[in-house]
């Protein structure tokens, strides 16, 4: 697992209670955290849960749910959202986690990690989804479509979003056959292919059914 957290920039801070390490703004209104995730479908690659507290006025224009904007736009929302965040947290699950815990439960711990890795602790979590993760250090609300509606939870997708495709970049370098940087891990029929030509990688994810079928044909060969 590995986790980035930040806050507001050091002239723009007071001290109130943590979650993490640092401090952040103080509001009249009540500090509320926007959770979601990226990558749950893929075959391949981490799972990433972001964690976001904006302030009332955050000024990012064109936000919107990760999945309605271009790469472009994404990319140029990541660097502003960090920059205009009260706070964030951003955490990453590996596909050995998931293996072992499956994709659910690493889900869930994945959100929980990015809310207590926030340098300021959110009065309420608002969570993408119709479920809340355990062991929580504040309340939360599960709130299905929440990245439509809320954009708190909408620049959290758009920092999952945009940190996994980055790692799936990285990935791609090192296992350029498998076409990560076109696919970003999901079950394309590139993918599918490349899967049973070459079998699994280490950052595939094995308890995956196509990936263990891949391993079976293939008697466990990989690259």
């Amino acid at each position: 697992m590995h986790a980035f957290a930040s806050s507001a920039p050091a002239g723009r801070r007071r001290t109130r209670r943590r979650c993490g390490a640092g401090t952040g703004r103080r509001h009249a209104a009540m500090t509320v955290a926007g959770v979601d995730e990226a990558g749950r479908g893929p075959l391949a690659g981490p799972v990433l849960c972001a964690a976001v507290i904006l302030p009332p006025d955050d000024g990012l224009a064109g936000l919107d749910d990760s999945k309605k904007l271009t790469e472009a736009r994404r990319e140029r929302l990541f660097d502003a959202i960090r920059d205009a965040a009260v706070g964030y947290a951003i955490v990453a699950v590996a596909a050995e986690e998931i293996d072992r815990l499956n994709i659910f439960q690493a889900t869930m711990q994945g959100m929980a990690r990015a809310i207590r890795a926030l340098p300021v602790c959110p009065e309420l979590a608002l969570i993408d989804g119709n479920k809340i993760p355990p062991g929580l250090p504040c309340p939360a609300r599960a709130l299905v479509g929440g990245d439509a509606l809320e954009r708190s939870i909408m620049a959290a997708s758009v920092l999952a979003k945009v940190s996994r495709d980055r790692q799936m970049l990285a990935l791609h370098a090192e296992y350029p056959e498998y076409g990560f940087d076109r696919h970003k891990g999901y079950p394309t029929p590139a993918h599918l292919q490349a899967l049973h030509r070459h079998g699994a990688c280490p950052q595939h994810r094995r308890s995956f059914a196509p990936v263990r079928a891949a391993i079976a044909e293939l008697g466990g060969k990989s690259p």
